[in-house]
C-alpha cells in the first residue's frame, strides 16, 4: 500500500509495475537486465477518491504524465538495480498527488505605502540625474 496521507492510501493491486532495459550508466550490465521501471496507476478503476480540483491540477501541472485513457504514467531509470528504480516511481507519484492537494494561499491585495512610493519616485529622480550627467553637453 502506497501511503500518501492520512486519508489517501493508494493499494498495491492498483499499482501496475512493468520493467524495461535501461540506458545509462551499468555498463555491459545494462544490456542484460531490466532495471528502468514503470508504474501505471488507472484512475478510471480506482477506489481512491481524489477531489476534482486536485486531479484539474495534477492534470495541469504534469500533463505528460497523462496517457490518452486518462492513466497516470511514470518511469524511473536513474539507479542501476530496479528495486531503487521501482521506489523512485512511488515517490514520484506521492510526490505528484500532495503537490495537487497543496492549495496555494490567496494573494490579499494591498495599496503601496506612502514611504514606498516616496523611495520609489526619489531612486527614480536619482537615476534619471545619473543618465542626465552622462551626457556630453551636460545637464540642461
Amino acid at each position: 500500500m502506497l501511503i500518501i496521507s492520512d486519508i489517501i492510501q493508494i493499494p498495491d493491486d492498483e499499482l501496475e509495475f512493468s520493467y524495461a532495459r535501461s540506458g545509462g550508466p551499468g555498463g555491459q550490465n545494462v544490456n542484460k537486465i531490466a532495471s528502468k521501471a514503470f508504474v501505471r496507476w488507472r484512475l478510471a478503476q480506482s477506489k481512491v477518491i481524489l477531489p476534482v480540483w486536485a486531479l484539474n491540477s495534477m492534470k495541469a501541472s504534469f500533463p505528460s504524465r497523462f496517457t490518452t485513457d486518462g492513466d497516470i504514467l511514470i518511469q524511473s531509470q536513474t539507479h542501476r538495480d530496479q528495486e531503487r528504480n521501482r521506489a523512485e516511481c512511488l515517490e514520484k507519484l506521492s510526490q505528484m498527488i500532495l503537490k495537487s492537494l497543496h492549495r496555494p494561499t490567496r494573494r490579499i491585495k494591498t495599496k503601496p505605502t506612502f514611504g514606498s512610493k516616496t523611495r520609489r519616485l526619489v531612486e527614480k529622480k536619482r537615476q534619471s540625474d545619473r543618465k542626465d550627467n552622462r551626457r556630453v553637453d551636460g545637464p540642461d
